[in-house]
């Protein structure tokens, strides 16, 4: 599957490992989801590893029961020298349910080097256009 950079798209069914005690999503889990899809879209923009710096604005807007599918989009909204706001939506299905918007949330995330401190993204990547 080929994505643009500085986005990523992850597909993840609930199971019940990942249910709270009323059997829908555990919201930890949810976060991590989340997070990993933030990842992948700073990380295949910066064309480098990155780190989280922040969290913003998570919203849950319905419980997501076991046996649901999820579709998470991120995309990089904001790039800074060596920072990037993602934004991440989910939606989750079931066969024979309309499709839903379940969460939300904003990340920042920051390019680093191989020692963890913070490291220009080469804006060459995000306008290949006019790289010289």
């Amino acid at each position: 599957m080929t994505t643009p950079r500085g986005t990523s798209e992850l597909h993840e069914l609930v199971l019940p490992a990942m249910a709270n005690h009323h059997g829908t999503l555990f919201a930890g889990q949810g976060l991590q989801l989340m997070a990993k899809a933030a990842f992948l879209a700073a990380r295949s923009l910066a064309q480098r590893e990155v780190v989280m710096a922040g969290v913003s604005g998570i919203d849950f807007m319905q419980p997501i029961a076991v046996g649901h599918a999820l579709a998470l989009r991120a995309w990089v909204s904001r790039v800074g020298r060596s920072s990037m706001t993602v934004c991440v939506s989910g939606v989750a299905t079931a066969p024979g349910l309309p499709q839903e918007e379940v969460f939300k949330g904003v990340f920042e995330m920051v390019a680093v080097d191989g020692h963890g401190r913070p490291r220009a993204i080469d804006h060459a990547y995000i306008h290949p256009e006019t790289a010289t």
